[in-house]
């Protein structure tokens, strides 16, 4: 019986690729140092996966960055401001791109699909040319072919499976380039970039390759493919969701194509189109293992499933697989020693669902180890029975029969806040972090490790530690006020993530020892305040208003791996008390500003429209839980980023937040246009005015010029100045003159409005 994994985690048990870019980027290392990496990686997860028995092993799943970008460079579609001008792309073009340059701005970014993954989406038009600008597909595939010596290993070949986004989804995740009507229709560049896909597909076939992978089930269309299909087994690759019924038909009755992949994790419908219609001498590459949680796979079950499978296609035709990429998960947790023993055996990470892939496969074709089988089982068994596990009675907590909304409208608020916190017009703000960096001792401590940690670790007492995090918020509260900005953010030197940091404090959340997603294993409730000494040690330092800084339930649930015993929206309940709690506590202590953080709660939308109603109740109200209970005279903020929201405007409207900082800048204003087309909005908001994932230093005229075009069409009294984002990522060289020509920008403005003739 085969088996087949859709693609695997790029970054390295060790997190190597994440330290090896950054030091890159710094200019610490160069492109040579930054390749070994990468070949050295991709080597041993070839070698893994081999050595595990896989038969269907993936290449170019590989990225220093993201596979739409990866794409957008083979295809040569890289807009003109780059410089592009033929031949192999590198990577000062690639990652300028990505990144943007000291001169340039980057391309937007957004969430691939429900993921918290990001990709740069192509700006794309009818003039865009196309040239195969960069041959990754076919040098991944030949490194894998040949043998080769890494760090860790000596490496047989393995003739993998290329994996290519097809052609409609690259183009259907793009967006009109600057100048080209919204009307642009992007699927009518199609015939335009299969000349490129031909000429990658040929290279393969002389390279050796028998079998492709196109991702994603939009490649539906008579592409004029197939002859150049000749020769090879094609597998069109679906995942995240059912496939609707009208479209299944459609994708199977494709000519020119092998087998087709399925998630039968969250899409467990399409089992049922299986059974009743699947065509014949056709391969189905089963999705059984889930690729987007961490959760131990109940190989019982699974194995039931592929039982029923294996009676409809044939054991010749039937493969095991994840259900998606296996990029969405941790990577092997046999380098994790801080779990939980009992906690550790209820888990997979990508390494051992590679196990459980191939223990699938071998049982179905009567090879089974009992011994593993019965681990699974005990595993699974333990699980349920765990008093962690027990479901939190949430009636008896007091969601029932309440919308949570505040008593007050979000108008009567807002004067309310004003008296109090006295604000100019266009007030300027920041998000949240600021960049961060310890030294102690000469010695240099990143402050993302907790006092706990750090301690731990013996570089330095408790004591010390605080008197260090004072001193950092100081510099910060001091850098602010020089500045000029108006409401006043600690910095979070504290803080290691804006999720970990929280779970780390709450009960029901477990951590790996590499930095991956916390893991929310049970209930999860508040032992104590989580912030309060910090924010309350800011306020003592101004007398501006210091924002309290909290993430919100539902991006700690949609950035943490979730328990999946429950329904999510229980989680995000429990995690909503446990929010509203600290709220509380903070406004008792005299923080008047607190934002709440939901830069995730568009990237949770299920991709089915069906769905996506039920979902926005409950992450709407989650939210409104969190501060239902706070003064008028106490402002609510929040914060979203890198998503599409236009889509939920309404929906955030109902949030009821009196501010809301949405990223902006980056998505070439893409916010504003639904304020244009006539939706009005109450509350504060504050578009971002810069994009703080690129070193680029905007001027005060740049900034300026944004901010007329939000005066356009929001009115000059909700109106807020900020970052896009928090600014962790940057260095104080760039920081501080970006915000300094915010500010610039909002006293320029405040002038002229003040003197309109």
């Amino acid at each position: 019986m085969a088996s087949h994994i859709v693609g695997y985690p790029r970054m390295g048990p060790k997190r190597e690729l994440k330290f090896a870019l950054e030091s890159f980027w710094d200019g610490k290392s160069t492109a040579e140092d930054l390749q070994k990496v990468a070949a050295d990686l991709r080597s041993s997860i070839w070698k893994q996966m081999s050595d595990a028995g896989i038969k269907y092993i993936p290449s170019n799943t590989f990225s220093f960055y993201d596979q739409v970008l990866d794409t957008t460079a083979m295809l040569g579609a890289v807009p003109d401001r780059y410089g592009y001008t033929g031949g192999e792309i590198g990577h000062e073009i690639y990652f300028s791109m990505a990144r943007g340059n000291a001169t340039l701005p980057a391309m937007e970014m957004t969430k691939w699909f429900d993921t918290n993954y990001h990709f740069i989406v192509p700006e794309l038009g009818p003039n865009t040319k196309f040239s195969y600008g960069s041959h990754k597909a076919v040098s991944e595939y030949k490194d894998a072919k040949a043998s080769s010596k890494t760090l860790f290993h000596d490496v047989a070949g393995v003739d993998t499976v290329p994996v290519l986004i097809g052609p409609v989804t690259y183009l259907l995740l793009s967006k009109p380039a600057k100048g080209v009507q919204k009307s642009f229709s992007p699927l009518s560049l199609l015939p335009n970039v299969l000349p490129v896909y031909k000429e990658v597909i040929a290279e393969l076939k002389e390279a050796g390759a028998s079998w492709i992978q196109f991702d994603e089930p939009t490649l539906v269309l008579d592409l004029d493919l197939e002859s150049s299909f000749s020769g090879l087994n094609v597998l069109i690759e679906t995942y995240f969701a059912d496939v609707p019924a009208a479209a299944y038909k459609t994708l199977t009755s494709l000519s020119g194509v092998s087998g087709f992949g399925f998630d039968l994790v969250r899409g467990a419908k399409t089992l049922d189109l299986i059974k009743s219609d699947f065509p014949a001498n056709k391969y189905l590459f089963a999705g059984v293992v889930d690729g987007r949680n961490i959760w131990a796979n109940d190989l019982a079950a699974s194995l039931s499933i592929l039982g029923s499978l294996e009676a409809i296609v044939g054991k010749d035709k039937l493969v095991v697989s994840t259900s998606c990429s296996l990029l969405h998960t941790a990577v092997d947790l046999i380098n994790e020693t801080k779990l939980d023993h009992e906690i550790k055996s209820w888990l997979a990470f990508a390494a051992q669902k590679i196990v459980e892939v191939d223990g699938l496969a071998k049982a179905l074709g009567g090879q089974k180890n009992e011994a593993y089988f019965s681990a699974n089982a005990a595993a699974q068994a333990s699980r349920r029975t765990s008093p962690g596990f027990r479901p939190l009675c949430l009636q008896a907590a007091g969601l029932k029969g309440s919308d949570h909304r505040r008593a007050t409208n979000v108008s009567a608020r807002l004067d309310a806040q004003q008296k109090k916190l006295n604000l100019p017009i266009l007030p300027t703000t920041t998000i949240g972090s600021f960049p961060r960096q310890l030294s102690f001792d000469g010695s240099v401590v990143s402050t993302r490790q907790t006092s706990e940690q750090i301690s731990a670790n013996e570089l330095i007492s408790e004591e010390d530690y605080v008197r260090a995090i004072r001193e950092e918020i100081s510099k910060v509260v001091k850098l602010q006020e020089e500045l000029d900005i108006d409401v006043l953010v600690h910095g979070e030197p504290e803080r290691n993530d804006m999720v970990e940091y929280f779970g780390e404090q709450l009960s029901g959340f477990a951590f790996s020892a590499n930095g991956w997603p916390p893991i929310i294993y049970g209930d999860v409730s508040r032992p104590k305040p989580m912030t309060v000494f910090w924010s309350t040690m800011a306020q003592s330092m101004t007398q501006r208003p210091m924002k309290g800084m909290l993430t919100g339930p539902v991006t700690i649930l949609n950035w943490s791996f979730v328990r999946n015993d429950q329904p999510r929206f229980e989680t995000c309940y429990q995690i909503a008390l446990a929010i509203q709690r600290e709220v509380e506590d903070l406004e008792a202590s005299g923080i008047t500003v607190i934002q709440i953080d939901e830069a995730a709660l568009r990237e949770g939308l299920p991709l089915r429209k069906s769905e996506q109603a039920f979902y926005l109740d409950w992450a709407v109200h989650s939210f409104r839980i969190t501060n239902c209970s706070v003064k008028d005279t106490t402002q609510i903020h929040t914060h979203m980023c890198y998503s599409n929201f236009n889509d939920i405007i309404h929906s955030i409207i109902d949030m009821d937040a009196d501010v809301i900082t949405i990223e902006n800048s980056r998505s070439d204003e893409k916010l504003l246009s639904v304020f244009r087309e006539g939706v009005k909005y109450g509350a504060g908001i504050g578009p971002g005015v810069y994009d703080i994932h690129s070193p680029r230093i905007p001027s005060t005229e740049e900034i300026a010029d944004r901010v007329k075009k939000m005066l356009a069409v929001l009115e000059t009294n909700i109106l807020w100045v900020n970052p896009d984002c928090g600014l962790k990522t940057r260095k104080y060289p760039e920081v501080t003159p970006a915000l300094t020509a915010m500010v610039s920008a909002a006293k320029l403005l405040r002038a002229q409005l003040a003197s309109p003739n």
